[in-house]
């Protein structure tokens, strides 16, 4: 008798031996609750030495050589455990399958492998400080010098550029092509000659984001990422994976984090009784069931191994109303210890952490008003919105510092 296909597509007798595998493994390396940078590393790397790190990836660039059905089966496993790898979600999340995708054969050997095993971090550099929502209006300039490509230019709200080896960054190769086009991506060193970075003191007391300065930074040639004035295909194809990468964590399995949360911080204040805070949580548990839905079925459709399309700005939108409606209920029942805490209570400090960053759930991986344009527009068909730019060379346009 032949064994029954799970909902993984795999035969059942594979999928729960594997499953073991994943479960034996977290049991024995998990970090536990709040890892630091080094215990998420020493995990990773027991991870790819497991061959669990970076699945989908062939085994030649130091991935698991399995398929995105095992891939479902880990991230279910996984999820049972505190975030054990956290700090790379921008590196597994968005530049790994970047360098997977659109990667040439020499730029996967050199860096896929250290980079699934969490031997260097890797962040992404899209924001300029006059190209925010609209990214295309970037200003940073790539120009070719012999074999080397020389970037001027600055990025700003760079997440943990300061604990990266290496980003990806979109720059503009030809000012005389309309701002969608014109602009290409590179490979940077994040520790070269001509790279500055300065972290931005956060509301939360840390620096998580940073502003990037490029001063005649110089890389190889064949840094560049897929084709010459591609880069917006691209930064889009890369802002996909990081709307599923933010609005699927965890998505392994249906799961109420923040449900979990304020429960307890209900039950702690005494209000867990109360008929309206019962309502409001079971309002939180329905939000988060159905964006866990949401991200289970965007995952499910990178199975056939293509880039994620529009429909993760559905998660990522979604994901931003639980965060502000999550704050509102905070400060509405969980008392001061939302907003003011004993630094040596660690729980208090989780609840005042997600209260404060709520705010940039917003704007992170695009400001809601993005998400809404795209939904409308790639998933819903709707007419797009007027462009006045249409067709004009970007160094015409009155953007940025080019306004004056």
């Amino acid at each position: 008798m032949t064994d029954t296909a799970t909902d993984t597509g795999l035969a059942e007798a594979e999928a729960a031996e594997f499953r073991q595998k994943c479960v034996d493994f977290m049991e024995q390396f998990a970090p536990g609750q709040n890892p630091t940078l080094d215990d998420q590393k020493a995990f990773l790397a027991a991870a790819a030495e497991a061959g669990l790190a970076g699945l989908p990836v062939p085994a030649e660039y130091g991935g698991g050589g399995k398929t995105l059905a095992h891939e479902k089966i880990w991230r279910e496993v996984k999820g049972n455990y505190p975030f054990p790898d956290s700090e790379f979600i921008i590196s597994h999340g968005m530049c790994m399958p970047m360098l997977a995708e659109y990667g040439t054969h020499e730029q996967k050997e050199r860096f896929l492998a250290d980079n699934i095993s969490g031997k260097t971090m890797w962040c992404q550099m899209f924001s300029e400080p006059g190209a925010g929502s609209d990214v295309a209006s970037l200003q940073t300039k790539a120009e070719l010098d012999g074999d080397e490509w020389v970037i001027n230019g600055q990025k700003v709200w760079t997440t943990l550029a300061h604990k990266s080896d290496y980003g990806l960054c979109v720059a503009r190769t030809d000012p005389d092509q309309v701002k969608h086009a014109g602009i290409s991506m590179f490979i940077m060193d994040m520790r070269g000659p001509g790279v500055e970075i300065r972290p931005i003191h956060q509301i939360d007391g840390g620096s998580h984001f940073n502003e990037v300065f490029f001063t005649d930074a110089r890389i190889p040639k064949d840094w560049l990422v897929g084709d010459l004035n591609n880069g917006w295909n691209l930064a889009t194809a890369m802002l996909m994976y990081e709307r599923v990468a933010i609005g699927g964590a965890g998505a392994g399995k249906i799961n109420q984090p923040n449900f979990k949360m304020l429960r307890k911080a209900a039950e702690s204040t005494g209000q867990i009784d109360n008929p309206v805070v019962r309502d409001q949580l079971m309002q939180i548990w329905s939000m988060e069931t159905c964006k866990s839905l949401v991200a289970m079925k965007t995952r499910d459709e990178l199975k056939a191994g293509k880039t994620p399309g529009p429909g993760g700005s559905l998660g990522k939108l979604f994901g931003s109303n639980i965060a502000w409606k999550v704050r509102t209920m905070a400060l509405e029942f969980a008392g001061p210890g939302s907003v003011a805490w004993d630094p040596d209570d660690e729980s208090a400090a989780e609840l005042q952490r997600i209260v404060l960053n709520s705010f940039q759930s917003s704007i992170a991986g695009g400001t809601d008003e993005i998400q809404r344009n795209i939904i409308g527009d790639r998933v819903l068909g709707l007419p797009r919105e007027p462009s006045v730019d249409r067709g004009v060379p970007f160094r015409d346009l009155k953007v940025g510092t080019q306004s004056s």
